[in-house]
């Protein structure tokens, strides 16, 4: 089993998280923001993976710490579960609609951090969840990992359904990247050998 196991604790949050790659399950999130959480659950979902977050913050200053920070967290989880990386696919990319909302997601998982999100907004706040915080769950996502991650809003009117579209294409492209390439005969996706 591919398990990836984080403890994060500063003065701005305490946070634990529990990947498992290998064990689609019913998810456990607590960050004290709903919407997050729902974001989070629909996150894992996607990816068919299991994850278990529990974090405190600094929420009567924002959320914002909270939402990087767990960031970082799931991505790092993910990283120590994939250890060498052997005989994944390594790269993940999803394109998903979501009513009036499309989404498309990109991931690699090579070892080099870069993050871009495009996306726009109307609202400033949804269920406790700061709209502003979007691109930066994603960038400590690829810090934590040390992935290039691409996200993208392609259109959409309801802010509700923009985000959720770019948080479930995101765990297809990850779930996508992360799965086990049978033809790859547990050899590191690169030509240099090493990732």
């Amino acid at each position: 089993m591919r398990i990836g196991k984080v403890e994060r604790k500063t003065k701005e949050t305490a946070i634990q998280v529990e990947v498992n790659l290998d064990k689609a399950g019913e998810s456990v999130v607590e960050t004290g923001i709903g919407f997050f959480d729902h974001m989070l659950t629909a996150f894992a979902k996607n990816a068919g993976i299991g994850l278990r977050v529990s974090a405190s913050g600094d929420l009567k200053t924002g959320a914002h710490h909270t939402i990087e920070d767990v960031g970082i967290c799931i991505g790092e989880a993910v990283a120590k579960a994939l250890g060498e990386k052997r005989g994944i696919n390594r790269y993940g990319f999803f394109v998903l609609p979501m009513d009036d909302a499309l989404a498309q997601a990109a991931v690699d998982f090579g070892g080099r951090v870069y993050c871009k999100v495009d996306a726009e907004f109307k609202a400033k706040a949804i269920g406790g969840f700061e709209i502003e915080a979007v691109p930066e769950f994603f960038s400590g996502f690829a810090q934590g990992a040390r992935a290039n991650v691409n996200v993208k809003c392609i259109e959409g009117n309801n802010d509700h359904h923009k985000i959720e579209a770019m948080f479930k294409a995101f765990g297809r492209a990850v779930g996508m990247a992360v799965a086990v390439d049978e033809r790859a005969a547990g050899e590191v996706p690169s030509t240099k050998g090493v990732l």
